[in-house]
């Protein structure tokens, strides 16, 4: 697998997260989103409404495509003020943790993927994150640094995420990429 492509067909999810292409950017370019959507069927998106994670991929890439890495990483740092995410996160391992959790209560109707906490260390400050989704890595990237900045503990430096060069990427064909936080 790679980035643009569902892991199962019948994935469907919520308008909330679909409304995130929307809020993530300027509103100088939300016209824009909702043509990008629209192009795929994705016409008039509302927030307790279901939609084809298959169609809301094809508009993320041509995201990709034709405005680039950088919106799509906004897109993503705007989920955890756009999409469902649980109400008990109160310190940054907790935050990291719930990535999955919001990602499964925003998607319905088959394979998924995950968000995974793969390792967490307080005293070094580092974590690892995988991300099988299909959604692009900068999109994934976007997520992790929105919750690691919002969860970091005091008296530590601004997260900084870095893609994990030692592991393969989804644009490298691999199911998963993989995340360096470091706080």
């Amino acid at each position: 697998m790679a980035e643009f492509i569902p892991f199962d067909r019948n994935v469907e999810v919520n308008g909330q997260g679909v409304l995130s292409m929307v809020n993530g950017v300027h509103e100088l370019f939300r016209d824009k989103m909702f043509e990008i959507m629209s192009r795929f069927g994705i016409v008039n998106p509302q927030i307790d409404m279901w939609y084809p994670q298959e169609k809301w991929l094809k508009a993320f890439s041509e995201i990709a495509e034709k405005i680039g890495d950088n919106t799509l990483f906004a897109i993503g740092k705007s989920i955890p003020d756009n999409a469902i995410f649980p109400a008990e996160i109160d310190c940054l391992k907790k935050a990291l943790e719930s990535i999955d959790v919001a990602y499964h209560l925003n998607h319905r109707g088959g394979e998924i993927g995950y968000y995974k906490l793969v390792s967490y260390n307080e005293q070094t400050k580092e974590a690892v994150m995988e991300c099988k989704t299909p959604y692009p890595c900068s999109f994934d990237k976007g997520i992790i640094v929105a919750m690691s900045r919002r969860f970091v503990p005091n008296n530590s430096n601004l997260p900084e995420v870095s893609l994990e060069e030692t592991q393969k990427n989804k644009k490298d064909g691999s199911d998963s990429c993989w995340y360096k936080i470091k706080w």
